[in-house]
This record gives C-alpha cells, structure tokens and sequence, in this order.
C-alpha cells in the first residue's frame, strides 16, 4: 500500500484526513489537491499523520527529521520519531514540560 487517504469525522467548518501508508511521488501531489479542493469547500483541514510509516523508518535508519513547530514535533516524537526544531511558530501554542 502506497497511500490510503480516508475522510475522519471533523466538522462543517474542518475536514479531517487520516493518512496511513507512504506519502511519496504521485501520490503527494493527490494529498495536496484533496487538501486545497477541502480547504475551499471547508475552510481548515487536519492530517492525522499516525499511520504515515515513512518517517518512523526513516528516523530509525538514522535520517534527521526537521520540522518548524514544536506541537508537531512533540506528536512524532511520541510516536518514537527523532525531531530536530529548526524554528518556533510565533503563535503556536506549546504545552507545558515542551518549551
């Protein structure tokens, strides 16, 4: 399996995908248009990222995975994913113990 990508609950205002297998190649750029053509008809999207199994191989084989928030990085990490922070989102919202 490639890429499953399934609508999960969320709201009239936001759409809720859950991701689970390998966003590459093609199948990147079908996660990008079903996020925009969602983003005009709902106006906000979330990925639920859990199932992306990518990230955990490659953090285990030794590659640096960077990301910009903290409250993104706190999620991969717990789900066993070295994170580097490279810069704060000025409005994100951190919890406490991650700062």
């Amino acid at each position: 399996m490639t890429l499953r990508i399934t609508r999960a609950g969320g709201s009239r205002s936001r759409a809720r995908l859950r991701l689970e297998g390998r966003v590459v190649g093609e199948w990147a750029a079908l996660l990008e248009r079903e996020c925009l053509d969602l983003l005009r008809s709902r106006g906000a999207v979330s990925l639920d990222l859990a199932g992306v199994e990518v990230l955990g191989r490659l953090s285990r084989a030794g590659v640096e995975i960077h990301c910009r928030s903290r409250l993104v990085a706190s999620v991969l990490e717990g789900d066993g994913v070295r994170v580097t922070v490279d810069a704060d989102d000025p409005g994100e919202i951190v919890p406490a113990g991650h700062q």
